[in-house]
């Protein structure tokens, strides 16, 4: 899904105020941090992931990674912090300006 930068700015301004709920630590973007990702996306349409000090990879290859494998959208990569977005198709929570 392509985002313009109306819709990216929207998303941007509520994962503000949202709190990581992923870490991604020394092992890097592994099976299970995709797996886990993936399931977050059941229960919300916006994920913050944190990229933890000790984790050698660069964070904006981790947040592109881990958006082609779970179809989601980067929405931003700011220093550690890592915004991903992807509609539910069924019962959209998130109604994104046009």
């Amino acid at each position: 899904m392509k985002l313009t930068s109306k819709q990216r700015a929207y998303l941007k301004g509520l994962a503000s105020t949202l709190n990581p709920v992923f870490q991604i630590g020394k092992a890097s973007l592994t099976p299970e941090v995709t797996q886990a990702v993936e399931e977050g996306f059941h229960t919300r349409e916006l994920v913050k992931i944190t990229v933890l000090k000790n984790c050698v990879d660069d964070p904006r290859e981790i947040a592109s990674m881990l958006a082609e494998r779970t179809h989601a959208t980067v929405v931003q990569v700011i220093g550690k912090k890592i915004v991903l977005y992807r509609q539910d198709k069924d019962n959209p929570k998130i109604l994104l300006p046009l």
